[in-house]
């Protein structure tokens, strides 16, 4: 880079009013988080009142935290679109009806049992035969 380069760099306009932005998006991104703050109090205490959440609120949170990021990606020059006020406010995508709270699934324990399954095919096992006592010896006679 030489001197004039870096001279008109630094007289650019362009740069200047990036940071002017930039400074200005900063203070609305600390505002922002306030508010993200308050939400998610304020939506813990409904909670624990009335059992579930708002939704009203979860859609409101939804759409700000959207706005969180793309100014943080304005200010880290990851992209070069300035974020609400200059362009709609983002909007939430999440279904416009709240979700149906879902039964509690119940899980039962079931006592596993093995099973042998024996065919035809295989080989029935032979009987334990003792060598000492001849088959038809004799334990076999009648009396």
């Amino acid at each position: 880079m030489n001197n004039e380069e870096l001279k008109s760099n630094l007289l650019s306009s362009k740069h200047w009013l990036r940071l002017v932005y930039m400074l200005l998006f900063a203070v609305i991104l600390y505002a922002a988080i306030m508010v993200v703050w308050v939400l998610v109090l304020v939506q813990f205490l409904f909670s624990l009142i009335t059992g579930q959440d708002n939704f009203k609120i979860r859609q409101f949170a939804y759409s700000l935290s959207t706005y969180i990021y793309q100014t943080l990606k304005f200010l880290t020059y990851s992209s070069d679109e300035k974020p609400f006020p200059f362009t709609d406010w983002p909007a939430s995508d999440l279904p416009d009806v709240a979700p149906v709270d879902e039964p509690d699934v119940v899980v039962e324990v079931v006592e596993v049992v093995e099973v042998e399954i024996v065919t035809e095919d295989e080989p029935k096992p032979k009987p334990d035969i003792d060598p000492d006592v001849a088959p038809g010896g004799p334990d076999d006679a009648p009396r």
